[in-house]
């Protein structure tokens, strides 16, 4: 059972959304509930998608997953504090990686499953707080909770952990209770209207009915498959976001007015967040900073130039290994680079600076149309 593709999830997930309903106006037995409807989820999730034998249970090969992750980030914890956290750090990086790396690599791996990279994700960014001091202890019932967390755990928004753990601790008010209430039900009825409505139209009269190899058909297929994939996409983030909002969680905003950016550099700040936000954080800064510590170049600017490249094509690769995921990457790692570039060239520039409505439009004109593009090199269409 695929979430919020169907309205039999929804009914499903009404008995894990109306207990804590009740819990959270009489502040009692949230967070204990949010393990038990959870792991109850997950296995309507996850156990009708086996085929093969035990060994095989997607369901299981989640909770194996999450407690090999557990013991590693514990181990890790334990070795940094006897002073052998550097090759210990590197193999809580290697047992975070190897089942995303195995399935990359491996076709029709029967170890995979849905969420896999986002689980992932939530590793790797533990095992990055613990090596920089920021998680100190790590309390077994909320790394659980954290990784496990049912509403985002296959297509995100990538939450942190001392952000979740802040939520997890915060005692709701019942005039809190009340807002998260109408939070949740505010997004839960967005999604509606993206996923349901406004992708589905699209899809159904716009992108399914382009056919063709003409400019004017690309062209057409560029620009619903744009909007396509905004609307469900972002449907499925408010979904997400909005069930966590029943149970007490805020994780990040996905999305906010992409289309509105100015340039490509503010266009990663407002499209899928939390999964840009990551990659800025853990692979463009560390790759930024490694190289300026390690004086790897001469000029000072390489570094942040190249870091364009490596975390744009690193996040190519991580949605798969064709050719158009790769070229994708890259295309937008080139187009940080020229931003950048030529913000550095033209920085005090009257016209490229000005505050004109007509300069501004003309910007967002040019970044959606850049943007529209790189998303018709993402959809496989000009490689087929």
């Amino acid at each position: 059972m695929i979430p919020y593709t169907s309205f039999l999830y929804f009914g499903v997930s009404l008995y894990a959304l109306l207990p804590v309903m009740a819990f959270g106006w009489l502040k009692r037995f949230s967070r204990l509930w949010l393990l038990i409807a959870g792991l109850g989820m997950l296995a309507l999730q996850y156990w009708p998608e086996t085929t093969g034998s035990l060994a095989e249970n997607k369901f299981v090969l989640l909770l194996v997953y999450a407690a090999l992750q557990a013991a590693a980030a514990q181990a890790f914890l334990w070795a940094r504090a006897q002073g052998i956290g550097r090759p210990a750090f590197y193999a809580a990086l290697g047992i975070a990686l190897l089942p995303l790396l195995a399935g990359k690599l491996i076709a029709g791996n029967p170890f995979v499953f849905v969420g896999l990279s986002y689980l992932t994700f939530r590793s790797l960014e533990v095992i990055f707080g613990i090596q920089d001091g920021l998680i100190r202890r790590l309390p077994l019932a909320q790394y659980g909770a954290f990784l496990l967390f049912f509403p985002t755990i296959s297509s995100g928004p990538i939450d942190r952990f001392q952000r979740f753990l802040g939520d997890w601790q915060r005692e709701r008010s019942r005039a809190e209770w009340l807002n998260d209430l109408d939070g949740g039900v505010e997004r839960i009825f967005r999604g509606l209207l993206y996923k349901f409505i406004l992708a589905a139209l699209i899809k159904q009269y716009w992108l399914d009915a382009v056919s063709g190899p003409e400019l004017w058909s690309t062209l057409s297929y560029m620009y619903a498959y744009t909007f396509y994939l905004f609307f469900d996409f972002a449907g499925y983030s408010a979904f997400a976001i909005g069930f966590a909002y029943f149970f007490g969680f805020h994780p990040p905003e996905n999305f906010a007015r992409p289309f509105l950016a100015r340039d490509l550099r503010e266009f990663w700040n407002r499209w899928h967040i939390s999964l840009s936000f990551w990659f800025r954080d853990f692979v463009y800064n560390r790759f930024v900073f490694a190289s300026v510590k390690g004086k790897w170049f001469k000029n000072r600017f390489t570094a942040a130039y190249l870091g364009y490249f490596v975390s744009m094509g690193l996040m190519g690769v991580w949605h798969g290994l064709e050719a158009h995921y790769i070229v994708y990457g890259l295309y937008h790692g080139a187009l940080l680079f020229l931003t950048d570039w030529l913000n550095r060239r033209y920085r005090n520039n009257r016209l490229l600076n000005s505050p004109a409505w007509v300069w501004r439009a003309a910007s967002v004109f040019l970044t959606f149309h850049l943007v529209s593009f790189g998303f018709l090199i993402f959809s496989g269409r000009l490689f087929v």
